[in-house]
């Protein structure tokens, strides 16, 4: 069974939430996640799993420090994440939600992780702003179902 971690920073609940919806529609279609606070996570972790994960709140249109320095860390893994699947999400108190989420998929990409856009609504990952609405539940669990599809596809042209 494809296993995924899905690691995310919060301060104020939100971006949880967020971990909590797309988390539990990847598991609904048959992928194992591990979800962690990144203050409980280490970039080693994700050696372990076919896909990461990750979310961030907004801070001047980027990803949180915290989530900079577990992608900054992960720099010792160079290559070795190559073709595990890759996925952002992120909430921001008004604007620049879609930036972070690119902030983090560069970091992805360059470690050769195949990421999925969507042709729909958050084109890049699942975003919300302000309080976490059923619109962005909604979107989440969207993201979580079609990340796991992917993961999915990717683990079985590899075996």
């Amino acid at each position: 069974m494809p296993r995924v971690l899905v690691v995310y920073h919060s301060r104020t609940g939100r971006t949880e939430s967020m971990a909590d919806a797309i988390a539990s529609a990847i598991e609904e279609e048959g992928v194992e996640v591990v979800r962690k606070k990144i203050a409980d996570a280490n970039p080693d972790e994700m050696l372990g799993f076919d896909g990461v994960v990750l979310g961030s709140p907004t801070y001047y249109g980027t990803m949180a420090a915290e989530v900079k320095k577990f992608l900054d860390d992960s720099v010792r893994f160079h290559g070795k994440l190559d073709g595990k699947v890759g996925g952002a999400f992120a909430s921001a108190g008004s604007t620049g939600q879609e930036t972070t989420v690119m902030s983090i998929l560069e970091g992805l990409l360059i470690h050769g992780m195949v990421v999925q856009g969507d042709f729909t609504g958050a084109h890049y990952g699942a975003t919300s702003v302000g309080q976490t609405h059923d619109v962005d539940v909604k979107q989440c669990r969207r993201f979580g179902r079609r990340y796991a599809a992917l993961v999915k596809k990717v683990c079985a042209s590899q075996s």
